[in-house]
């Protein structure tokens, strides 16, 4: 990864698609999607609440690099999720305030780092939904190597360009678009069979710490 690479531009899931994805938190859906779906516990929502749902534009940077992440910020769509697989290393920063400003001005959804970011009060003040690892004051290296829009790492889940990424207070999982519809599905079911564990509960006085079945 000596030099610049980026791939040409993934097709976008529909927009329907994703505002339906909306609607679930991401354990609902990790119960639908089984293992091995949700990224490092360590990687939360730093600035805001916000969920974001949207389809990845990845990042795959040496570990301390950073530069590329600019240019990828250009590549971003509207409802976008920039992922920047940064090796898990927080000893330096990969994101801060004027990146955030510029990735608000695209209109992406958010951004999710495997790795640190720095200027706290400016990322507050710009409000753009920001995930990652940690928080540091360093800046990373500005050699420019890496790759856009490739298949990446990012803690501990495979990210292809345009999977689509959910991120909520709960922490970060990732699906395929060919995967969305099961899912779904799969965790609707759990949903219904939860209700109907809780009015038996209610009807019965009885405590079932599983669920039943209809």
């Amino acid at each position: 990864m000596d030099a610049l690479t980026k791939k040409e531009r993934f097709t976008s899931p529909p927009k329907e698609l994703m505002e339906r994805l909306r609607a679930f938190t991401t354990p609902e859906l990790c119960d639908g999607a089984g293992l091995y779906h949700s990224m490092d516990y360590r990687i939360k929502p730093w600035i805001g609440r916000t969920k974001i749902v949207g389809p990845a534009v990845t990042v795959d940077v040496p570990s301390g690099e950073g530069d590329i992440v600019a240019d990828a910020i250009l590549e971003l769509q509207e409802g976008d999720v920039l992922v920047v697989a940064g090796k898990g290393n927080c000893d330096c920063s990969y994101w801060g305030d004027h990146r955030s400003i510029c990735a608000g001005l695209m209109k992406a959804d958010g951004v999710v780092i495997d790795g640190a970011f720095r200027d706290l009060e400016g990322c507050e003040e710009s409000g753009f939904p920001i995930y990652a690892k940690g928080l540091t004051c360093g800046t990373a290296a500005k050699s420019g190597a890496g790759a856009i829009n490739v298949p990446v790492s990012c803690g501990g889940v495979c990210v292809r360009p345009g999977d689509i990424v959910i991120g909520d207070v709960n922490g970060v999982c990732v699906l395929t678009q060919e995967e969305a519809e099961g899912v779904m599905e799969r965790a609707l079911k759990k949903i219904e069979k939860q209700k109907y564990t809780l009015a038996e509960m209610k009807r019965t006085g009885q405590v079932y710490t599983k669920l039943l079945k209809k």
